[in-house]
C-alpha cells in the first residue's frame, strides 16, 4: 500500500495520513516542550533574574514549541484535523498557514537563542507569540460551537499568553 501523502488534497479512508494519533503525540511534545520552558525559566527567574529566565522560555516555549506545532499544522495537517474534529476530507490551506506562521515565530526564537541576538531579540519573539496566542484566545471566544465556551482551550490559551507575556515583559525591564 502506498503510504505517501495524497497530492491532490484528498486522502482515502484509512490513510495513515488521517490517524489522529500522530499529531496527538506532537501535540503532547509541544506540551512537554512549553512546560519544561516555563519550569527552567521560573527556576532561572528566581536564581538568577529575569535576562536570564527568557532564554529558556525563548528557546522551548517559543522556539520548539513553534516548530513542532508547525509539524502538526502543516506536516501532520490531515492528522491534526481529524483529531481536533476539523477535518473538511481535503487539505485545508488555512490549517498550513497557521503552522507557517508558528514556525516563522518559533524559528526566529531559536534563532535568537543559538546565534546570541540578545535578550531583546528573545523578549521581543517571547512577546510577539504572546500577542499570538491572544488573538488565538480572542477567536476561540468569538467561535463558540453551538454557544459553548471551551473552557479548557480558552484557559490553556490564556495561560499560554499571559506567562509569555510575562517573560517577555520581565526579561525587557531588566535589560
Amino acid at each position: 500500500m502506498d503510504e505517501s501523502p495524497p497530492t491532490d488534497g484528498s486522502a482515502s479512508a484509512g490513510s495513515p495520513w488521517e490517524d489522529p494519533r500522530a499529531s496527538k503525540v506532537v501535540m503532547l511534545a509541544t506540551y512537554a516542550a512549553g512546560a519544561v520552558g516555563y519550569f527552567l525559566g521560573f527556576y532561572r527567574l528566581s536564581s538568577s533574574g529575569a535576562a536570564d529566565a527568557i532564554t529558556p522560555v525563548a528557546l522551548l516555549s517559543v522556539g520548539l514549541v513553534g516548530t513542532l506545532s508547525m509539524v502538526r499544522h502543516s506536516l501532520l495537517h490531515r492528522s491534526d484535523a481529524v483529531r481536533m474534529g476539523w477535518d473538511l476530507g481535503r487539505r485545508n490551506n488555512f490549517q498550513i498557514e497557521v503552522g507557517f506562521a508558528n514556525l516563522a515565530i518559533g524559528g526566529a526564537a531559536l534563532a535568537a537563542v543559538v546565534l546570541g541576538w540578545g535578550v531583546e531579540a528573545q523578549a521581543a519573539l517571547t512577546l510577539t507569540y504572546a500577542l499570538y496566542f491572544v488573538q488565538v484566545l480572542v477567536l476561540t471566544l468569538i467561535d463558540r460551537p453551538g454557544g459553548h465556551v471551551d473552557v479548557g482551550r480558552v484557559a490553556a490559551m490564556a495561560s499560554q499568553a499571559a506567562m509569555l507575556g510575562f517573560f517577555a515583559v520581565a526579561a525587557l525591564a531588566a535589560s
